[in-house]
């Protein structure tokens, strides 16, 4: 039986750090160009109490995000103990690009996957890099992708990575500009003959009615600015309740094709947006299975990371397998679960055994 199994892993955490009280002097506005009757202090009070984020990272100003993306492939590269040339396919999750520090204009020409190629030196023709464009689960859908390759006979070895800078994409006047951070996770995903370990189960979905502009790019709150002028919007709420009533129905569908027990998920590594949407999202999803959320089986690192899309889940998968999130591990044998949602609205899930 060919199977697919994640043999490295290499994440990339930025080194400017931005706290909270740094935004208290931000002149945050309503959709509408008002000032808010809060003074920022309260805002980002109860930002903190709905999110979780105390902090986040943003990329160095010379760093773009496939630079972050090869910074992370490198790590996961060694990690793996191949050797480059051997990679079939280079997939690159991320969202807007190569945003240059002090510019909105996203470059993805080429692909951030051939830049990263380019900076790994492979000389091999036969390594095939290109970029997906999936919102926040895009990394998760990387995975899903390089699995199908080799299940189809096609690949043997694939690199995987989700590398974002929001930082360079929001509006100062908005408030949810708080949430978004920059970073870099990436992961080997190579064949394997193994039956105890791997992908067990998948599960992807795209809804695309009223919910398809949930995110989108919107002018400045700021009416004064360009109007020619985008940057990322949301609307927070209708996410919140989309993903707390669909998302849960997505991970128990990959988990019940999968055949293992509500009981034997040791982990559950979901997208980093929102720890109370997250929180919210588990509590629904052991309810359909009629049994309480087990103590720590969720990681989070959106405390000090913030949510950096499409890095959020290898990232904070990384951390957990090198043991530095406190009081979270994972030991051969056990069976996790890997889940996104974001932009499009996608949705989707991976059961995942080590």
């Amino acid at each position: 039986m060919v199977n697919s199994k994640i043999t490295g892993t290499g994440t990339f955490i930025p080194s400017i750090k931005k706290e909270n009280e740094d935004f208290l002097n931000e002149d945050f506005l309503n959709d509408d160009g008002s000032s808010f009757s809060s003074e920022n202090k309260v805002i980002i009070e109860k930002f903190k109490a709905i999110t979780g984020i105390d902090e986040r990272r943003y990329a160095k100003p010379e760093y773009t995000t496939s630079d972050l993306a090869f910074f992370a492939a490198e790590k996961a590269i060694a990690d793996a103990g191949i050797n480059p040339e051997e990679l079939d396919y280079i997939i690159l999750a991320h969202n807007f690009g190569d945003v240059k520090e002090g510019t909105v204009q996203g470059d993805m020409l080429p692909s951030l996957a051939t830049r990263v190629k380019y900076r790994l030196q492979i000389e091999n023709p036969n390594c095939v890099a290109y970029d997906i464009l999936f919102g926040c689960p895009g990394w998760v859908e990387g995975v899903i992708q390089a699995q199908a390759f080799i299940k189809a006979g096609i690949a043997k070895k694939c690199l995987v990575i989700g590398a974002e800078t929001l930082s360079r994409v929001v509006d100062k006047h908005d408030r949810d500009s708080m949430i978004y951070s920059d970073g870099a996770g990436a992961c080997i995903v190579e064949k394997t003959s193994a039956s105890d370990s791997g992908i067990l189960a998948h599960a992807s979905q795209t809804w695309a009615k009223e919910e398809a502009y949930f995110l989108f790019f919107g002018p400045s709150y700021k009416q004064a600015k360009t109007k020619d002028t985008r940057y990322i919007k949301m609307y927070g709420r209708k996410i919140y309740e989309f993903a707390i009533t669909n998302v849960p129905k997505a991970m128990k569908s990959a988990v019940d094709k999968s055949g293992i027990a509500i009981e034997d998920i040791k982990k559950i590594f979901i997208h980093q947006a929102n720890e109370k949407m997250d929180e919210a999202i588990i509590k629904r999803f052991y309810r359909l299975y009629k049994k309480p959320v087990p103590k720590d089986v969720m990681p989070m690192s959106i405390h000090k990371l913030g949510n950096s899309s499409v890095a959020t889940v290898p990232t904070l998968l990384d951390l957990v397998l090198k043991g530095q999130i406190e009081n979270q591990e994972v030991n051969k044998g056990d069976v996790v679960l890997l889940a996104s949602v974001g932009a499009g609205m996608n949705i989707n899930a991976i059961v995942y055994q080590f």
